[in-house]
């Protein structure tokens, strides 16, 4: 019994807690002008544009010499996509049969040339 009880409260400590549960993902694909290059990630609905510019990282140090655009507008990067116009439309395409991997929200981003070093 006293393992048990152990057990639960470590359940509770929040020192064991490694992120947070996101309410929805999505995925987006990302697409460099510059190089044609295309990437499907997945990102969660809370996160602003600067976290998921962190996490495209991996893909390319320089992201940040970027500017990122959807529809041709550019996006605010302290914002989440939702704030920024890139509506999430999982829900509709599941409702119409649709692939939703046909139907990712592109993100394009334009090199600034401004000579930042990785």
């Amino acid at each position: 019994k006293q393992w048990y009880q152990r057990r639960v409260r470590g359940w509770k400590d929040e020192s064991y807690c490694i992120g947070h549960l996101s309410n929805k993902t999505r995925k987006i694909r990302i697409i460099n002008t510059l190089t044609s290059q295309e990437h499907t990630i997945e990102v969660c609905s809370e996160e602003n544009l600067e976290e998921i510019l962190n996490r495209f990282y991996k893909y390319n140090k320089h992201a940040a010499s970027y500017t990122w655009k959807y529809n041709g507008s550019n996006l605010e990067m302290t914002k989440t996509l939702e704030q920024n116009g890139v509506k999430d439309e999982d829900e509709e395409f599941y409702e119409l049969n649709f692939n939703e991997e046909d139907w990712l929200p592109a993100i394009h981003i334009y090199f600034n040339d401004d000579l930042t070093e990785a």
